[in-house]
């Protein structure tokens, strides 16, 4: 990273130090600790409008396509489900739009990267190799 520029937001880059307070993203400490806790639920977390069951929009349906396509085993979070989370959530990734993936507790991007990835088989690698963690 460039000089001044923010700390990497990945969790597991630093195991062996204690994590920050703030991550920099300007929300309430509370806020940012629950996403936190939300993209670390699971190794493959999956923000969405609706479900994996009821997706409640294209482009959220399309990204659980992919991941199933991809034998994921993720989870997913409702955004529509708490407006103030959905908000919290654009400003925590530095991302104005859902879905949104995270692997890991690391922000990998929405519907269009998700595609990008898995045409050029990044994202088959990706979760073969956290399936197998």
């Amino acid at each position: 990273a460039g000089e001044g520029a923010p700390p990497p937001r990945n969790p597991n880059c630093n195991k062996d130090t204690q994590r920050p307070v703030a991550l920099g993203t300007g929300l309430p400490p509370e806020t940012e600790q629950r996403c936190l806790e939300l993209t670390e639920m699971a190794p493959v977390v999956l923000f969405m409008k609706g479900n994996r069951e009821q997706p409640r929009c294209g482009f959220s349906a399309t990204s659980v396509q992919v991941l199933n396509a991809c034998r994921a085993n993720f989870e997913t979070v409702d955004v529509l489900d708490d407006p103030s989370m959905r908000d919290a959530m654009k400003i925590f990734s530095s991302w104005p739009t859902f879905p949104q993936l995270y692997v890991e507790g690391e922000f990998y991007g929405g519907c269009d990267i998700l595609m990008e990835m898995y045409q050029d088989g990044e994202l088959q690698e990706l979760i073969e190799r956290v399936n197998m963690s």
